[in-house]
């Protein structure tokens, strides 16, 4: 199936720290106090509340609709009340809050009914719609919807099961394929016939053993196909990007996707929890979570969502002279800025920091333009040519230099001698453009609104200058039936006096129509008296019209 390996540029070796958490089988959290559940699980998603503060809930039961092409369910980890819909901290470096559903659970962790999806019975879109409903995201870290990823998938040739977990620490995914390496590859097996790929290749970095062995062991039973490979152990070959290009030698370029290419690449975690949705009808409601660094039982832990890092640090037993806490790796993870941020879908780690561990950066220096963070790029970038214009906020150039092809990987600051944090300075320019990006969306739609509301009111005094002269026209033509003179040119010409005329003719027309009342027993000195009234009035309005131009 496959004959060789290829490779990519770039990459670094930091140290692995992995034997650390990965000796022990995933043990089971205990039930929290108090689940926090976000409406928002990832940068691109959010989702609509569907409960009230005092509702009862079970567990897996919808509590948030996604809203959006990019939105997924989300539902109660565990059966319990909901006390509260409030915003909490969210596990991004901003420490920004979003609005969450607040659990208190019961206890009973009892289930909604869930029956398993007969797949050849339905259609592909059904099967997407299921996975949408049941929360099924990228569990390696970004968080991307898995059914907008399968229903994207077409002409697909291969797909690739990342199994790599390159970034130090991090041992979720290898416990993950040592304990359930069957239910890893038959959510591969259930994703290969969504997508219609013809082979499925499983990369796990060669530091990994036993993963490697259990993950041969499972294929085996699965004919061919499928194959387990061994790839080289560098970072950052997890990458979506070079894992596809270590395994099929297919190099993506700027702009383009894996399914530009006919292959396709998701998690294990992923694997795994397609697995449990179609096959036991399961929603996404915990994941496994990777506790190590300067802690007493690092481990991992299979964690309901919404537990609070506070909460479940205390498995691990930070010791003393812990001093922050890092969640995901050391090269892409974010400093928690609170320990009451949950755990979310993409939540594969959370690593106590100390000085020693991980000491203090220092001072930044100059750049010195020693290159070397263009050779350890294995996006093949050049970060110090990045580094310049972020730093300038020459936002403009800093595109044509492909800023949005940076993964964020950290290789370029891992190899800095002058400790610059190049990729907060990517970040940085990255946010502000996304932010310039939506001002312009935002003033583009105002001056829309704008032009229309012009184009509208245009249209409005068309419309009605339109029926006034229709109305004149139609006064005219009675005018002319009834043999009243028509109106002058002057008001010929403007609708408005037209009908002003007209109306004034109409009026003349009724007053004259009008007969006195009540003048039947009159005496005959009051009937002259009222000749005389008449005389006189019909004397004054000749005279008016004498004077008239």
């Amino acid at each position: 199936m496959i004959t060789r390996l290829f490779g990519f540029k770039g990459g670094v070796k930091p140290e692995s720290h992995k034997n650390e958490s990965s000796g022990t089988p995933i043990q089971k959290a205990p039930m929290p106090k108090r689940l926090v559940i976000p409406l928002r699980q990832s940068i691109r998603s959010t989702a609509r509340c569907l409960v009230q503060p005092g509702q009862k809930v079970l567990k897996g039961e919808h509590i948030g609709e996604g809203e959006g092409g990019l939105g997924t369910s989300v539902h109660a980890s565990t059966s319990g009340t909901v006390v509260e819909i409030a915003p909490y901290p969210m596990a991004h470096a901003s420490g920004l809050e979003t609005l969450s559903v607040v659990i208190e659970p019961d206890g009973e962790d009892r289930w909604i009914d869930h029956t398993p999806l007969d797949l050849p019975t339905v259609s592909r879109e059904e099967a997407l719609a299921w996975l949408r409903g049941c929360g099924i995201v990228g569990m390696g870290g970004a968080g991307f919807p898995t059914h907008v990823k399968v229903g994207g998938g077409r002409g697909i040739e291969t797909l690739v099961i990342n199994g790599a977990e390159c970034e130090p620490w991090i041992t979720c995914d290898d416990r993950l394929m040592r304990e359930r390496a069957p239910e890893v590859l038959s959510g591969a097996m259930i994703l290969r016939e969504l997508i219609g790929a013809k082979q499925v290749l499983v990369g796990i970095e060669d530091n990994k053993p036993e993963a490697i062995a259990a993950m041969q062991v499972a294929a085996s039973t699965l004919g061919d196909g499928i194959a387990v490979v061994p790839v080289p152990t560098l970072y950052p070959a997890g990458g979506e990007k070079q894992l596809i290009r270590v395994l099929t030698g297919v190099e993506i370029p700027q702009g383009k996707l894996g399914t530009d290419f006919g292959v396709q690449c998701f998690n294990v975690g992923t694997a795994h929890a397609v697995h449990r949705a179609i096959c036991f009808g399961e929603p996404l409601v915990s994941r496994v979570v990777t506790l190590t660094g300067n802690v007493a039982r690092p481990g991992n832990y299979e964690v309901l969502l919404g537990t609070q890092v506070a909460e479940l640090l205390e498995l691990a037993g930070p010791k003393a002279d812990t001093d922050r806490y890092i969640m995901g790796g050391p090269m892409m993870g974010t400093e928690l800025q609170s320990l009451s941020v949950p755990v979310t879908k993409g939540t594969n780690c959370v690593i106590s920091a100390s000085p020693a561990l991980f000491p203090p950066p220092p001072p930044e220096l100059p750049c010195i333009r020693c290159g070397a963070c263009a050779r350890a790029c294995p996006a093949e970038l050049q970060p110090f040519e990045l580094y310049w214009f972020s730093r300038a906020k020459n936002f403009g150039k800093a595109q044509e230099y492909h800023l949005f092809d940076c993964i964020e990987c950290g290789c370029c600051a891992f190899v800095c001698p002058s400790r610059i944090p190049l990729v907060d300075y990517y970040r940085f320019a990255k946010g502000e453009i996304w932010a310039r990006e939506r001002e312009r969306q935002a003033s583009d739609q105002a001056r829309e609104r704008f032009e229309f509301r012009n184009f509208r009111q245009e249209r409005e005094k068309e419309e009605k200058a339109a029926k006034l002269a229709a109305k004149a026209a139609e006064t005219r033509a009675k005018l002319a039936d009834t043999g009243e003179p028509a109106p002058a040119p002057a008001e010929a010409e403007d609708p408005k006096k037209a009908l002003i005329a007209a109306a004034l003719a109409r009026a003349k027309q009724q007053q004259a129509a009008v007969t006195p009342r009540n003048t039947e027993d009159l005496s005959t000195d009051v009937q002259a008296e009222i000749a005389d009234i008449d005389a006189r009035r019909d004397k004054l309005n000749q005279q008016d019209a004498d004077k008239a131009p």
